[in-house]
C-alpha cells in the first residue's frame, strides 16, 4: 500500500479495526499475534509478544524470534488509550479484542468480513488483507531507509526473510534508480 491509501484505509475504520490495522501496518504484527494479545501485554510502548491465535487456538508464536517486544508509535498508543476507554474489560488478563462472549478473542476472519472488508471495498481497497498490512509495513520503512536489521527485529523475522520475502521497493523508488543511472551514464 502507499502512504495515502495507509491514510485512507484508516480514515475508514472505527477505533477498534483502526487498532488492529496500525498494530499490522504501524507495529508489523501478524494477525495472530494481534488477536491474542491481552492487556497485559499491551502496556506501555511495547506489544509484548508471547502467544498468537492459530487455528482458533492459543498458540505459541510461529518462531523463536517471533517472540518479542514490538516497538508501537505514538499514533498507536493513542488508538490504545481510545480503544481501552470503551473496552468492556480491561483487566490485564482480559483479550484486548475480545468474541462477544468475552471469553475468547474474536476471530480474524469474523472481524474481516464484519467490519473490514464492507470499509475497504467502499473506498477500492478490497484487494488489502493482513498480509498486505503487514508487508507495507516493511516496504515502507525500507523506503525510509530503516536499517534492515530493525525491520526483521520489528517483525520477528530473520534478515533474509524480511530483505527477500517481505519487503519489495515502490515503483517511484525505482524510477529514482533508473533515472540516477541514466544521469551517470549520459552526463
Amino acid at each position: 500500500m502507499t502512504i495515502d491509501q495507509v491514510k485512507q484505509l484508516l480514515e475508514v475504520l472505527d477505533v477498534r479495526e483502526q487498532l488492529i490495522a496500525r498494530l499490522a501496518i504501524m507495529a508489523g504484527m501478524r494477525p495472530g499475534e494481534i488477536f491474542a494479545l491481552t492487556w497485559k501485554r499491551l502496556d506501555g510502548q511495547y506489544a509484548d509478544i508471547q502467544q498468537r491465535v492459530y487455528r482458533g487456538d492459543i498458540d505459541s508464536p510461529k518462531s523463536n524470534l517471533s517472540v518479542r517486544w514490538a516497538a508501537l508509535s505514538d499514533s498507536v498508543l493513542s488508538t490504545v488509550a481510545a480503544w481501552r476507554s470503551i473496552a468492556i474489560d480491561c483487566r490485564p488478563e482480559a483479550w484486548v479484542f475480545p468474541s462477544e462472549k468475552c471469553t475468547t478473542p474474536i476471530r480474524k476472519d469474523n472481524c474481516w468480513r464484519r467490519h473490514f472488508a464492507p470499509q475497504l471495498k467502499a473506498i477500492g481497497l478490497e484487494w488489502v488483507n493482513f498480509q498486505v498490512m503487514r508487508r507495507t509495513h516493511s516496504c515502507l520503512l525500507k523506503e525510509l531507509d530503516v536499517d534492515p536489521h530493525v525491520r526483521a527485529d520489528q517483525m520477528g523475522h530473520t534478515l533474509d526473510v524480511n530483505e527477500n520475502r517481505y519487503t519489495t521497493t515502490s515503483l517511484e523508488r525505482r524510477r529514482e534508480a533508473v533515472n540516477k543511472l541514466e544521469s551517470v551514464i549520459i552526463n
